[in-house]
C-alpha cells in the first residue's frame, strides 16, 4: 500500500489545533490505532491526529483549515466498512463524527426522522421504537447513520424497504472549503434541481463531510414472521429466491445461506442445522397477510425442490430460525481465529442470479482459500467471503485477483462489482471496467469542482493522481 504524499501536521498546526479543541484533538497511540482500521483485510495506516467534531460548524472550521493547509482528512464513524472507506492513506486528520449523536427531530405524522451523522443505527431504532416506528435499512453491523450515507448501505431488508439510496431525503453535508450545504427537503416528491442528495450519497467522503440526515421511516409492522427452507443445489435456492419476486410475492426479508454458511455457523452459535443450501424469509404485515405471503413461498419453493419448510410467527423462534444468518460473517471470523475476512457483494439482474451465484462459486472452489456465498438474493445481491492471513500479504494480494476476477465475470453479466459496501480502495480498477473511462472521467471532473486540492478521503473511488 502506498504512503506516498504523507501528510504529518507540524508542531504549529497541533498546537492551532489544540488551541481550538482541547482534548477533542488527540494524537494519544491508542486512539491513532483504533481510526487507523476498519473491518476490511487491508492493513492499517495510522492518521496523524483525531478531531472529534460537536456540530457542523466545527465540521467546517476543521475542513476550512485543513482545506488551506492542505492536510488530508477522512470522516470515521463506526469503523464498520469492509473496503478501507476509513483508512488514512495519506495521513492527516481522522475525523471522528461520534459524538454528533443526536436525534434532532421526529415527525411521526410525516413519517420522518432527522438525525446527526454519528448516531448508529441500533440507537436510532431503539428511540425511534417509543413512537412505534423504525428505520428499515439493516446493513448487519451498527453502523453510523452517516458511513450508511456516505456508502450507500442497504442490507437485509432492501427487497421491501429500500437501501439509503432510497430512504435518505435530505442531508447538511461541508465541503472541501468549509462551505456549509443543505440538500433535498422532507418530502416524498422533489423536482427542483440537481439531485445533490443523490450525488453525496455512496460518494464515500470524498466530495464532502455529512454532518446531517434527514431519513425515511416505518410503522413498526402489527405482525412479523419468518420462515426456512433447504435445497439440495445452490443453484435451486438462489432459483426459488428469484421466482418469488419476480411472482409480487410480499416478503420483507429473503436471504440464502450456502452450506459452508450454515456449518460455520452450527460450529460458532451450537446450533443443529442441515448443512445444506438454505433460503431464510421475513414477513411483514397484518396477521392474514403475513400467513398468506408465507403460504405462497411455501408453494413456490417446493416447485424448486424445497424441504422442511418451517414457518413461525413467535418471537422467540423467529429469531432463532434468522440466527445462523445473523452470525455468518460472524462465525467465519471465529471459526477462523487470527485471520481476516474479504468479502464481495455483487448484484446482478434476477433472471441472472442463480447463473451468476454458480459461476463464483466455479470460480473459489479452484483456489485452496476458504470460501461462503450468502446474501439478500430477493434483490440480486449476494457476497462472497473468503478467509485470509492478515500476517501474509501475499495471499491478500492472490485474494484481490480472485475477486477482482468474481467481479469481472458479474460486470460481464450486466451487473455491478457492488452492491451495497461501495468501492473503496479495494474496487477501485473494477469501477472503470463497470463504468466506462468516460463515467470515470466525468466522477473525476465532479470531485477535482468540489475538491480541488483533494484532501477528501484521498485514494478512495478513484485513482489517486
Amino acid at each position: 500500500m502506498s504512503t506516498v504524499n504523507r501528510v504529518d501536521l507540524n508542531s504549529k498546526q497541533i498546537e492551532e489545533l489544540k488551541v481550538i479543541f482541547g482534548t477533542r484533538f488527540s494524537m494519544n497511540e491508542s486512539v491513532l490505532d483504533q481510526h487507523s482500521r476498519d473491518e476490511s483485510a487491508f492493513p492499517p495506516v495510522l492518521p496523524s491526529a483525531v478531531i472529534y467534531p460537536h456540530n457542523t460548524k466545527e465540521v467546517s472550521e476543521i475542513l476550512a483549515y485543513c482545506n488551506r493547509n492542505l492536510i488530508p482528512v477522512v470522516a470515521f464513524g463506526a469503523g464498520s466498512s469492509l473496503e478501507g472507506h476509513v483508512l488514512p492513506l495519506r495521513g492527516g486528520i481522522s475525523m471522528d463524527m461520534t459524538e454528533m449523536n443526536k436525534i434532532i427531530e421526529i415527525s411521526p405524522a410525516d413519517l420522518v426522522v432527522r438525525v446527526e451523522a454519528g448516531l448508529t443505527r441500533v440507537a436510532l431504532n431503539n428511540r425511534l421504537a417509543s413512537e412505534g416506528l423504525f428505520f428499515s435499512v439493516d446493513p448487519g453491523a451498527d453502523a453510523t447513520i452517516g458511513g450508511m450515507a456516505s456508502t450507500g448501505a442497504a442490507g437485509t431488508t432492501t427487497v421491501k424497504y429500500g437501501s439509503m439510496r432510497e430512504n435518505v431525503l435530505a442531508l447538511t453535508a461541508v465541503l472541501a472549503d468549509g462551505t456549509i450545504v443543505k440538500t433535498g427537503r422532507p418530502t416524498r416528491k422533489l423536482s427542483a434541481g440537481y439531485d445533490l442528495t443523490r450525488l453525496l450519497v455512496g460518494s464515500e467522503g470524498t466530495l464532502a463531510v455529512i454532518t446531517e440526515i434527514t431519513l425515511r421511516v416505518f410503522g413498526i409492522p402489527e405482525k412479523m414472521s419468518a420462515a426456512i427452507v433447504r435445497f439440495e443445489t445452490l443453484a435451486d435456492g438462489v432459483a426459488a429466491a428469484a421466482a418469488i419476486v419476480q411472482m409480487g410475492t410480499n416478503i420483507a426479508r429473503c436471504e440464502f445461506l450456502d452450506a459452508a454458511s450454515v456449518r460455520n455457523a452450527n460450529k460458532h452459535s451450537g446450533l443443529t442445522l442441515p448443512e445444506q443450501p438454505t433460503l431464510l424469509f421475513e414477513f411483514h404485515g397484518s396477521p392474514t397477510n403475513v400467513e398468506s405471503d408465507a403460504q405462497s413461498v411455501a408453494e413456490i419453493v417446493a416447485e424448486f425442490g424445497g424441504s422442511n419448510f418451517e414457518w413461525t410467527s413467535d418471537e422467540s423462534a423467529r429469531r432463532k430460525l434468522w440466527q445462523a444468518r445473523h452470525d455468518a460473517y460472524w462465525s467465519n471470523i471465529h471459526i477462523y481465529p487470527g485471520k481476516r475476512i474479504v468479502s464481495t457483494d455483487m448484484a446482478v439482474p434476477l433472471s441472472a442470479l442463480a447463473k451468476a451465484v454458480e459461476a463464483c462459486n466455479e470460480i473459489l472452489s479452484k483456489h485452496d482459500f476458504p470460501f461462503s456465498i450468502f446474501g439478500h438474493v430477493a434483490d440480486g445481491n449476494f457476497h462472497c467471503l473468503i478467509i485470509t492471513d492478515p500476517s501474509n500479504p501475499n495471499e491478500l494480494t492472490d485474494i484481490r485477483e480472485i475477486t477482482h476476477s468474481l467481479a469481472s465475470k458479474i460486470i460481464a453479466m450486466n451487473g455491478t462489482c457492488t452492491g451495497e459496501h461501495g468501492i473503496g480502495m479495494g474496487k477501485i480498477e473494477s469501477l472503470v471496467e463497470e463504468t466506462g473511462e468516460n463515467a470515470v472521467a466525468l466522477m473525476r471532473n465532479i470531485k477535482n469542482a468540489m475538491d480541488p486540492n483533494g484532501i477528501l478521503n484521498p485514494g478512495k473511488v478513484l485513482a489517486q493522481k
